[in-house]
């Protein structure tokens, strides 16, 4: 992995559903998209370890597309790693899933995801799902700078 930020960190074991979000966000302004295929390897990439033991921390994604039905950890784990370590507490998550499960939509905000949405089985409405997910969460929020995104000391 080189030494430039990361804008989305896509965590998804599904082949097809993978491709599709790549393809959809690479056709668009975001290029620099980081695919990891189950839970183990997100937090190793969010946390720098193992083969990601080279990245630099501060050069965090701007957004992480989570599934939930995830080999090794699931997504609901990562979701609560990622909100319990301060340094990442801020990254915004999306669970992007096939799940409509209502204890797994419950949980996922009770975990503190930013958003749950459902993947659409149909092919155009799936890719114009990722297409508004980027536009919102990379063109139009606005995250905190890394300077203020730090709790105070007291």
């Amino acid at each position: 992995m080189s030494g430039h930020p990361v804008e989305v960190l896509l965590v998804d074991d599904n082949p097809s559903d993978a491709e599709l979000v790549l393809v959809t966000l690479a056709g668009s302004a975001f290029h620099r998209i980081c695919h990891v295929h189950d839970g183990e390897e997100a937090l190793d990439f969010l946390f720098c370890r193992a083969e990601y033991a080279a990245r630099r921390f501060e050069l965090l994604p701007r957004l992480v597309l989570l599934d939930l039905k995830l080999p090794k950890v699931n997504g609901l784990e990562v979701l609560r790693e990622i909100r319990t370590d301060p340094r990442t507490r801020l990254i915004p998550v999306v669970l992007l899933t096939s799940s409509k499960m209502e204890r797994d939509v419950a949980e996922g905000y009770r975990l503190g995801v930013n958003s749950y949405i459902q993947k659409p089985v149909d092919f155009e409405e799936f890719r114009e799902t990722v297409k508004d997910i980027g536009r919102y969460w990379l063109e139009r929020n606005q995250p905190p700078s890394p300077a203020t995104a730090e709790p105070e000391l007291i």
